[in-house]
C-alpha cells in the first residue's frame, strides 16, 4: 500500500521479526535475518505489483521460497493450471494472486483446505473459492414451526381458479356465437 509523503511508521525491531505499524495497527510483519545478503522474501508483500503484472508470479523468486518452505502445496499448482486453462495465462496467474491474497483474510491453512475443495468440485472461480471460504459464515440456523394454536379460527381455504375459468370459457363462446 502506498503511503502519502509526510506519513509516520513505525518500525518495530525484536530479535525474530521486524514489525511495521502505521497509526498503531501493524500492517507488516518480516522475518529478520541476520546473515550477510540474505533475501527473505514473502510471497504476500509482492501481492499487488503481481496483480498488475501477473507474469512475473511464475518465475518469481517469492514464490520458489515459498515452494521451500512447503507453504505453496501441489493443490495449488494444480488449480492455478485449471485457471490459465479457462482464462489464459495472464488472466489466470491474476485469479491465482486472488486467491494468494485470501490467505490474509480466512487464513493459510483454511485456503489450503478449501482450494483442496474447490478441486474437488471441480470449481475454478476466485469468487465461488471465496464463497467456499466464507460458508461457516453463511450458514442460517434452522427455524423450528411453532404452532398457531387459537389464530387456527382464521385459518380459510386457499382460492381456486375454476369459477374464473368457466367465466372465460363462457365469454369466450358468447363472443364467437
Amino acid at each position: 500500500m502506498p503511503l502519502k509523503p509526510g506519513t509516520v511508521v513505525e518500525v518495530r525491531v525484536y530479535s525474530s521479526v521486524v514489525e511495521f505499524h502505521h497509526n498503531g495497527v501493524r500492517v507488516a510483519q518480516h522475518e529478520r535475518s541476520y546473515d550477510r545478503a540474505r533475501q527473505i522474501l514473502d510471497l504476500e508483500h509482492y501481492l499487488d505489483v503481481l496483480e498488475r503484472k501477473p507474469g512475473a508470479l511464475r518465475g518469481s523468486k517469492p514464490l520458489a521460497e515459498w515452494r521451500a518452505q512447503g507453504r505453496w502445496p501441489a493443490s495449488y499448482d494444480q488449480l492455478w493450471v485449471l485457471m490459465a486453462g479457462k482464462q489464459g495465462r495472464q488472466s489466470g496467474a491474476r485469479a491465482m494472486v486472488a486467491v494468494i491474497r485470501m490467505g490474509r483474510e480466512f487464513g493459510h491453512a483454511k485456503l489450503e483446505a478449501t482450494v483442496v475443495e474447490a478441486l474437488e468440485l471441480g470449481c475454478t472461480d476466485v469468487a465461488a473459492i471465496r464463497h467456499l471460504l466464507m460458508t461457516d459464515q453463511l450458514q442460517h440456523v434452522a427455524q423450528e414451526t411453532i404452532e398457531i394454536g387459537a389464530l387456527a379460527a382464521y385459518e380459510r381455504p386457499l382460492p381456486t381458479m375454476i369459477e374464473y375459468n368457466q367465466l372465460l370459457s363462457a365469454g369466450i363462446s358468447g363472443v364467437q356465437a
